[in-house]
């Protein structure tokens, strides 16, 4: 199920489905290194929240195109063109909305991360139920060196690793390792390469649709129990973000990193 591009010149990337044996393997793509405009976002969130109701899934599978980045973070093509706090805060909100549609999902979500996680990425990251990742698969909070802050994907994170190991991202918006990620939740398992990757997401996968499908929709809930508030939550943090994208500080920042 491809993204219909706005117009001949824009590409928003695209959001397809494949389904197995109650393995649903949910894709996202981008031209840009994965990155993730509004459309996308929408998308991507509509899709999981879709699959996640059917009564034959077992477990959801999430991955991004190529053997690059996982996923870049937020688009500065669309963070640049911001010139409203209402739109700003509309656009993070389509962060909010797919973490909440992950962790609210019935099913266990296993994500497979073959390159670097960046900003928002991070945060599709910490809303899995399990990730599997490489050992090139370097992680950065990058929010606080473009002027802003991981607000809305903060309580995820910080909900999977603990304010210590939250905070020191967010304010050192350098990249960590992979074995930091796995060291700290993030990443369940760490692997060699894309071929060791492939293999244990399928075993994963399988092991979990053959499970008993009472006891891993059980497991989910618990691991999300207390967050019944995020939706106001985030709410709040997105309308942060939207008036912070604003600032001379950010728009001087963005056009740096677009230049670079």
């Amino acid at each position: 199920m491809p993204i219909s591009p706005e117009s001949p010149d824009t590409d928003d990337g695209s959001v397809d489905v494949h389904i197995v044996a109650g393995v649903a393997t949910i894709r996202f793509g981008h031209p840009k290194s994965n990155s993730l405009p509004g459309v996308l976002l929408r998308t991507l969130a509509s899709t999981i929240e879709t699959i996640g109701e059917r009564s034959d899934m077992r477990v959801i599978v999430l991955r991004s195109e190529g053997q690059g980045a996982f996923c870049a973070g937020a688009s500065f093509d669309e963070l640049s063109a911001i010139d409203d706090a209402d739109v700003g805060k509309e656009f993070f909100l389509g962060f909010a909305r797919v973490i909440l549609a992950m962790t609210g999902a019935p099913v266990p979500i296993v994500t497979a991360v073959q390159g670097k996680v960046v900003g928002g990425g991070v945060g599709l990251v910490a809303a899995s139920d399990y990730v599997i990742a490489v050992e090139k698969a370097s992680l950065k909070l990058s929010e606080l060196a473009i002027g802003i802050g991981p607000f809305v994907v903060g309580p995820v994170i910080e909900h999977k690793i603990g304010p210590g190991p939250f905070g020191a991202m967010a304010l050192d918006a350098d990249w960590r390792d992979a074995a930091w990620g796995e060291r700290h939740g993030l990443y369940a398992q760490v692997v060699p390469d894309a071929a060791a990757l492939d293999a244990a997401v399928a075993a994963r996968a399988q092991a979990l649709a053959a499970a008993n499908p009472a006891a891993t929709r059980g497991i989910k809930q618990a691991l999300w129990q207390g967050t019944g508030h995020w939706a106001d939550l985030l709410d709040e943090r997105a309308a942060t973000s939207g008036a912070l994208v604003l600032s001379d500080f950010t728009r001087a920042a963005i056009a740096k990193f677009k230049a670079s």
